[in-house]
């Protein structure tokens, strides 16, 4: 009777520890709630390629997550609704979701925020930017080396700043290389429209571009296999877009927003404090850069001029 005493006692202990084990792993985990752009997933850019820094982070870290898509607008709703389902950060994509998050920021003092492409001088929001004209000051050199016409075009989404730098570095880096080159500028006003986004891409061919850099998020992909339907090259944006148009795209311009989350994802389960600071991320830190160069090759001169343009030296 004694030993069954014990036996039954053993079992207990065991039992009971499993379940502190399995209790202290629930209070270990960490999570995040993602806002994505208006857009949403499927942009083959900005907001796909957050979800895949957060995914990373969920095969490497163990860091859980959760996303919302405003497609209507609502980016206080949707956020909020994420931060009530308790997750640890709230991360938003993009200057729309400033105001909402500020908003909550308030309301939640205690709640952690990352907000990316805007900068907030709230305590509790970190804020993340990145150095667009120098990765578009990349491929305006490729641009400008490799221009038949001496005529290239860029395309915008909506005029604001963040995408007045990817025109502004493009220009920079088209003119540094050849001074004679024209660069054709058009905002399309959307970022979500890719008819309109071929419909521009027509017109600055027509005008004599062999080379469109679009920087319009969906609208872009209409620009970038109109590209390919015309027979000149394109690049791509953020992420490597070469599969939409792999006649057309020579390279593209790399925005790390899944390196930034991946690095936001791994600072929350280290418990390394969010300290309200704005980190701009360039060529230096790893932020933006250039996706493999496809369908052309660069000759040993022009290959040398980017490699110094990249920090690469000879």
């Amino acid at each position: 009777m004694k030993k069954q005493y014990w036996l039954m006692v053993g079992c207990l202990l065991l039992l009971l520890s499993a379940c502190n084990n399995e209790s202290d792993k629930a209070i270990e985990e960490k999570s995040i709630g993602l806002v994505v752009t208006e857009n949403g997933l499927g942009d083959e850019s900005f907001s796909d390629s957050a979800l895949v820094g957060l995914e990373k982070a969920r095969d490497e870290e163990g860091v859980l997550f959760d996303y919302r898509e405003p497609l209507e607008g609502d980016h206080e709703k949707q956020m909020e609704e994420l931060i009530k389902n308790g997750h640890d950060l709230i991360i938003g994509l993009s200057f729309r979701v400033q105001g909402a998050m500020e908003t909550l920021a308030q309301k939640y003092p205690e709640q952690q925020f990352v907000l990316i492409d805007a900068v907030s001088d709230y305590e509790n929001i970190t804020s993340i930017t990145f150095k667009e004209d120098e990765g578009s000051y990349l491929i305006g050199l490729i641009a400008g080396m490799r221009t038949q016409s001496d005529t290239v075009g860029f395309i915008g989404g909506e005029k604001i700043p963040v995408v007045e730098k990817f025109e502004q570095g493009f220009t920079r880096g088209v003119k540094e290389v050849n001074p004679d080159a024209q660069v054709l500028v058009d905002y399309t006003g959307t970022f979500g429209d890719d008819k309109k986004g071929a419909q521009v891409a027509k017109k600055q061919i027509d005008d004599g571009a062999d080379f469109v850099f679009p920087a319009a998020g969906f609208t872009g992909i209409g620009a970038l296999k109109e590209a390919q339907t015309q027979g000149i090259y394109a690049f791509g944006v953020d992420s490597d877009q070469y599969y939409l148009a792999e006649d057309a795209i020579v390279t593209s311009m790399l925005k790390r927003v899944d390196i930034a989350l991946f690095e936001m994802a791994k600072q929350l389960k280290e418990e390394k404090a969010f300290t309200g600071e704005h980190k701009e991320l360039g060529l230096d830190q790893g932020g933006v850069g250039l996706a493999p160069i496809r369908v052309i090759q660069l000759n040993e001169k022009e290959q040398s001029i980017l490699n110094q343009a990249e920090g690469k030296g000879e």
